[in-house]
């Protein structure tokens, strides 16, 4: 079973200056930030071929401790929607990761960042064999003290998606989710309400442009569908559900709904949101019936916004601690 909320011991989440309120902490992960230096620590790239007859190879990046720590499991970091290795919020937990003696995959998924050129498809949260045939191929000297994964977004989605499907059969010693959209009609709804115009031009812009990269194969079509697309519902709708399978973007939103498969997880998983996150309504949270599945460890902090919690001044975000103090847990208690 997964430790309580108290036993992490960690301290309540304080918003620090300029980043007050959801919208900021919010945009202070989207403007980004100067490149974090992992220097002692080493790096070497792996590859992972798709075993699905498309030649698709997703790219990783493993990141070594200077100083590792015995018994320490690898964890990998799996980023959001148009996020990669380099998104400053897996930069940063893999430094915080790092510095305590870790080893750490920074992994991207099919067709995002450094993977893009390898790759003739594309990601969706539906996509878990993926993830499975990298942790088949992850070499078995990283992999001796075990496995935990951590999922930011779209990345938590899909892992949560994964760790029910898998029940207890999943080779993971533990995970942990970052904002993850465990709704996903209720976030695309949310997400193309009139408060968060802003943010869905964005995210629109950037998913388009990722999905007609470099690589990708894709009929004459399907790319005037993707340059006609006016909101994430057509994206989805037209584009990701019928290219993979799904009746529309509601079957695909509702077939691959993390909600849906979270009663079925049995590896100790920490599940952090944020209370005022302008992307994701917490209500799909607390609409969740926790107590029936002690194996997950909700920690919902009434602010932070979407990936955000910057606090205490020193560049780390609160959720980093968050994950620190977990698997600080795990380790000591083996579970």
């Amino acid at each position: 079973m997964p430790p309580s909320i108290d036993s992490l011991e960690l301290p309540p989440f304080r918003p620090r200056f300029p980043w007050w309120g959801a919208d900021l902490q919010t945009i202070a992960v989207l403007l980004g930030a100067k490149a974090v230096d992992l220097a002692p620590h080493t790096s070497e790239r792996l590859c992972f071929p798709m075993a699905d007859r498309t030649g698709d190879i997703l790219l990783g990046m493993l990141d070594q401790p200077a100083e590792p720590v015995a018994g320490r499991p690898l964890v990998i970091l799996l980023h959001g929607l148009t996020g990669d290795e380099t998104s400053p919020y897996v930069v940063k937990a893999a430094r915080h990761l790092l510095d305590r003696g870790y080893a750490v995959l920074r992994l991207n998924v099919r067709g995002a960042g450094p993977s893009r050129p390898y790759c003739r498809e594309h990601y969706h949260v539906g996509r878990t064999a993926d993830f499975r045939r990298v942790l088949a191929q992850i070499p078995d000297d990283l992999t001796q003290n075990g496995m935990v994964a951590v999922g930011y977004s779209l990345g938590g989605a899909v892992l949560l998606k994964y760790l029910g499907e898998e029940g207890s059969f999943s080779s993971l010693r533990a995970a942990a989710t970052i904002c993850a959209p465990i709704d996903l009609l209720g976030t695309c709804q949310h997400m193309m309400k009139p408060r968060n115009w802003l943010y869905h031009r964005y995210m629109l812009r950037a998913i388009k442009a990722e999905a007609m990269g470099e690589g990708v194969r894709m009929t004459d079509e399907e790319r005037a569908i993707l340059r006609a697309a006016r909101s994430v519902w057509e994206y989805d709708d037209r584009f990701i559900a019928p290219r993979y399978g799904f009746n529309g973007a509601k079957d695909y939103y509702q077939l691959c709904a993390p909600i849906e498969f979270m009663p079925e997880v049995r590896v100790p998983t920490m599940v952090l949101a944020a209370g005022d996150d302008p992307w994701i309504p917490v209500e799909h949270y607390r609409a969740f019936s926790w107590p029936d599945n002690p194996w997950l460890l909700p920690v919902i902090p009434p602010t932070g916004g979407h990936v955000g919690f910057h606090g205490d001044g020193s560049g780390q975000a609160w959720c980093d601690l968050a994950l620190e103090k977990f698997l600080d847990r795990i380790e000591r208690h083996g579970k």
